[in-house]
């Protein structure tokens, strides 16, 4: 990758941290005014299944599932729509940045995950960054207990189903295109979500039963599908132009985002503790950011070990 595709790798991965939050901004209006926690995880997947379809005919992807790709496809959409319903009952009250804060403890258990089921090496330090950044989680929650109860663990569920995404995700990108991936993924997800709906329709349950939308919340939940499917395609088309590497540390920069807009539209600001608790997140993840990109140089300064027999 030249310098000149690394750039355009930042500018898009730059869009996604303005834009990624702006979902969430949607869906927290959304639910403001009355729209159901499970209504509103169901529209995201009915606007992202109706833009990604042209997307995929004018790319000339190719849409056909295997049973096996069909099946990862499902998981990786029920992970999806469970992480998406627990987040958005998450910041149906508490602020935008406190729960994307406590999201970001994701790379921590994905780490984890990754060692156990994939015999990643993960070393001290970096078991010892996790640790600190877990500190920094608990910094973050605790006010949030004390205002919210225990509506403050749902982004923490997030998390957790989030990285269980990540690895189903990391082993379909090997043989699916991304934007079909993405595009399957949406409509599966529909799938999924419309018998629930359907259920819950005249049941009663606050978080599932639909309602017609009216006015503005007719926006709002455009927005919740429009903008996950924009950042995705601006994550997607990022890592395209730049390394992994190169566009993690930026990704921090979505909780500043996130921060402006919960200021500018909820009125919510952190309080000292909060913004002690994403400093000391942030920081752990920047750290192991650095300790896997010395990983990676010295795997790449091993010497390759040939089972071929040298020429004379």
């Amino acid at each position: 990758m030249t310098r000149d595709t690394t750039l355009q790798g930042v500018i898009l991965m730059l869009a996604f941290c303005v834009i990624a939050p702006l979902l969430d901004v949607g869906a927290k209006l959304a639910a403001q005014n009355g729209i159901p926690v499970g209504q509103i995880t169901a529209a995201r997947f009915v606007v992202q299944t109706a833009l990604m379809l042209p997307v995929v005919l004018l790319m000339r992807l190719s849409m056909a599932l295997s049973g096996k790709a069909l099946a990862y496809t499902a998981l990786r959409a029920l992970l999806l729509i469970v992480s998406t319903f627990a987040f958005v009952s998450g910041i149906q009250v508490m602020p935008l940045a406190d729960a994307l804060a406590i999201v970001f403890v994701e790379p921590f258990i994905l780490l984890i995950l990754g060692h156990f089921l994939f015999g990643d090496q993960v070393g001290p330090r970096r078991i010892a960054a996790c640790a600190v950044g877990f500190v920094g989680v608990l910094l973050v929650i605790q006010p949030s207990l004390a205002a919210f109860g225990l509506v403050a663990l749902w982004p923490l569920a997030t998390a957790v189903l989030f990285a269980l995404y990540m690895l189903v995700t990391r082993g379909i990108s090997t043989w699916m295109h991304p934007v079909t991936m993405q595009f399957h993924t949406s409509w599966t997800g529909l799938l999924l979500c419309m018998p629930v709906m359907l259920l819950a329709d005249g049941s009663g349950i606050p978080a599932l039963d639909p309602v017609w939308p009216m006015g503005w919340n007719w926006l709002w939940l455009f927005m919740v599908g429009f903008f996950a499917a924009v950042s995705h395609m601006c994550m997607t088309y990022a890592l395209k132009f730049a390394t992994a590497s190169a566009l993690a540390p930026l990704h921090y920069l979505e909780i500043v985002t996130a921060v402006t807009l919960g200021y500018l539209i909820f009125n919510d600001f952190p309080n000292a503790m909060t913004f002690a608790g994403m400093a000391i997140i942030v920081a752990s993840g920047l750290y192991i950011i650095h300790r896997e990109r010395l990983s990676a140089k010295a795997k790449a300064r091993e010497p390759q070990i040939s089972l071929l027999p040298e020429e004379p």
